[in-house]
């Protein structure tokens, strides 16, 4: 049975982080994170929207459900470990006394680039979540400005500028245009989406941010709920039984967000602008799954209907239902580390620290900072 350690000693753990035109500073004092499930530490749970997550989720680290869908840790987590940061709070999580002096994170599940519809999942796409740093930011100077706020919890003035911006955010336009449309449609969107996501990096430049960090979208003919939905033609199928059309859309999406981060550079000459291939980490890590210890690349950990894939539409992780005259509880396996995917939609914490690992690694980025490596992931588990 493989632990998190023993997939520890299989990768290559090494650090952060170097990216642009001009010469790094890798001491900046907060990370303001947008983007969706893949990032989300608990913002559209705090929201109160959709079906509350439930156990399993959070089993792995947590030991409870933590506003992440996953059993435990995301890659966001590990990337804040490695830069001795604590997680980050999730922006609308109002209990405990949340701090924010190291930064937030305004990623919420099931958001999109763009303006979200009447069918979205989340309300608080993109555009909306640049309102919500404005509107932190003006707060937190206006209290700074009169002398009322406890700096214990909130960024100072000059985080804002020397601060590092991160997004993860994409997949859902994408993943979710495939319901009405064709891959040729989907690809078509593409530039539309990215013109939405170059306006939004623009306001928080105009706003100060110079450091960005910018993932590219992953594998999402990978995931198990795709397949299960669109993947009945095993002539659409790849030899990992990943769905082609996904994936090339995913790719295409890639190309033209790596060509808007170089643009970036550009627009803004005094921004570092890295841009990361998360795509390529994620879909090496599938093609390869037991080289680095894993035995199920697909299927899911936490899901219900058995191999192949484990998932159904109807009922997803930790719920109760009745399906079909019977009572039906979806589960976890034994041992989530076997798994690269949780739930049919997200990563599993083994998943995600080998991902995290990769990233840190410099490899997959541009500009590279393999020969810069100022961090060491500290896993604490």
């Amino acid at each position: 049975m493989a632990t998190l350690g023993d997939i520890f000693s299989t990768i290559c753990v090494v650090s952060l982080f170097y990216s642009g035109t001009l010469a790094i500073d890798f001491n900046f004092p907060a990370v303001f994170n947008f983007g969706d499930s893949n990032s989300d530490t608990g913002d559209l749970v705090a929201a109160g929207i959709g079906e509350p997550l439930l156990h399993p989720n959070g089993r792995s680290y947590f030991s409870r459900p933590a506003g992440r869908f996953c059993d435990g840790r995301l890659v966001i987590d590990f990337l804040m470990d490695a830069i001795d940061f604590p997680f980050l709070n999730a922006y609308l999580n109002s209990i405990g006394m949340p701090s924010f002096q190291n930064g937030c994170n305004f990623a919420a599940a099931g958001s999109t680039i763009l303006p979200p519809t009447k069918y979205s999942v989340s309300p608080f796409s993109f555009g909306v979540q640049v309102a919500q740093f404005l509107r932190l930011k003006n707060e937190v100077l206006q209290l700074l400005s009169e002398g009322k706020l406890n700096v214990k919890y909130m960024p100072q003035a000059d985080y804002f500028s020397q601060g590092l911006y991160m997004f993860d955010i994409g997949q859902n336009d994408l993943a979710s245009a495939f319901y009405s449309k064709n891959e040729d449609q989907v690809i078509a969107s593409i530039p539309t989406i990215l013109s939405e996501f170059e306006r939004g990096l623009k306001k928080l430049y105009e706003q100060g941010a110079r450091r960005f960090w910018i993932h590219n979208t992953g594998p999402l003919g990978c995931l198990a709920q795709n397949i299960a939905i669109f993947g009945k033609d095993p002539s659409k199928q790849d030899e990992h039984g990943c769905l082609s059309a996904h994936n090339r859309a995913a790719k295409q999406f890639n190309i033209q967000l790596h060509a808007l981060s170089k643009q970036c550079r550009y627009l803004f000459p005094d921004a570092n602008i890295t841009y990361v291939d998360v795509f390529t980490i994620k879909f090496n890590l599938i093609a390869n799954f037991s080289r680095y210890g894993f035995e199920h690349p697909v299927m899911a950990c936490c899901g219900h209907g058995g191999p192949p894939l484990n998932y159904h539409t109807e009922i997803s992780c930790g719920q109760t239902k009745i399906l079909k005259g019977h009572k039906m509880t979806v589960k976890a396996c034994d041992d989530a580390t076997e798994h690269l995917n949780w739930d049919g939609i997200h990563y599993t914490e083994a998943a995600n620290l080998h991902v995290a690992s990769q990233i840190l690694s410099g490899r997959y980025s541009d500009p590279s900072f393999i020969d810069d490596m100022p961090f060491a992931l500290k896993l604490k588990f």
